[in-house]
């Protein structure tokens, strides 16, 4: 289960973000940039619906065309249905546009990683996002190029955004500068390092369905359904399942896919819950305006 996001390490202090009433976030954007069309899903769905639901407006960004990830013959085929998830996805989930930069799925170590940046910055500074979701740039045990490029990619173009000299062509046609100020890196392998969780309980059951929109790749998707088939040819059948094929899938779902999240979220007291590492704004105003209230003296 480490693909779900199992097996995260706790870094130092572990803070806990709770749902918070009313919607504090109101005015500001968030930007979840994934490889594929399972890692919102899996990863951090459940953050995104909470998020959401507290204000932000949420854009999705997809760097690959997912096509080797489905078990259609065709290529064309699998890059349309996992293009159609993600659509389905967005609209569970509520985020306002997707963009698909359209990368070859597994190639990404071969692709310019300035042109993946400077489309970044460009993504960036357009939607003027200020919270950001991806792969840690950093992590431990990943084995997938695509995974660690976007990670990589969206760090540098995170700060870099903010700058008034680079690619300064995107500032004559009107944009502004503009930095996004919080990273969330979500775990996506056993090892990787975590100093956030976020207490999706009240969102749990968007989480379901997000990975459940993930038809053509799975693990989710129609597997429910499948399973069900595969026991009535036996003359079997399990309860849990009953109902219509979707109501089989999102059964599916809760039985065998969300351990990982129930057991994260009993470490902390919650029913389920997702982990990060959070890198939060960088301001140092408040330690020189500390020093001056200590040190100051009349001037003479």
């Amino acid at each position: 289960m480490a693909k779900i996001g199992d097996g995260g390490v706790p870094l130092g202090e572990v803070f806990v973000e709770r749902p918070v009433k009313g919607r504090p976030h109101a005015g500001k954007v968030l930007a979840a940039v994934q490889a594929h069309a399972d890692d919102i899903p899996f990863f951090c769905a459940g953050t995104i619906a909470k998020l959401i639901d507290e204000g932000y407006t949420a854009y999705l960004i997809q760097t690959t065309n997912d096509e080797k990830c489905g078990p259609t013959r065709s290529i064309g085929e699998t890059i349309l249905g996992n293009e159609r998830d993600v659509e389905e996805l967005a609209k569970i989930l509520g985020f306002k546009g997707v963009f698909n930069l359209g990368y070859r799925n597994h190639l990404m170590d071969g692709d310019s990683p300035l042109e993946i940046r400077c489309r970044l910055v460009f993504l960036f500074r357009l939607l003027k996002v200020d919270t950001v979701f991806t792969f840690n740039p950093w992590g431990h045990m990943e084995e997938n190029p695509d995974h660690w490029v976007t990670g990589a990619a969206v760090e540098a173009a995170a700060w870099m955004a903010g700058m008034d000299k680079d690619y300064p062509e995107q500032l004559a046609a009107g944009l502004e500068p503009h930095s996004v100020r919080e990273r969330y890196y979500w775990v996506a392998r056993e090892g990787q390092p975590y100093n956030r969780v976020v207490d999706i309980g009240p969102w749990i059951e968007k989480k379901v369905a997000s990975i459940c929109a993930n038809k053509t790749q799975g693990p989710g998707g129609h597997a429910g359904r499948r399973l069900k088939a595969r026991l009535a040819a036996r003359g079997l059948r399990l309860p849990a399942l009953d109902g219509t094929d979707e109501d089989a899938d999102r059964a599916y779902v809760r039985l065998f896919l969300l351990e990982p999240f129930s057991k994260l979220g009993r470490l902390y007291g919650l029913d389920y819950a997702e982990a990060f590492y959070y890198v939060g704004p960088q301001d140092w105003s408040y330690e020189i305006e500390d020093y001056i209230a200590k040190n100051a003296v009349p001037l003479r």
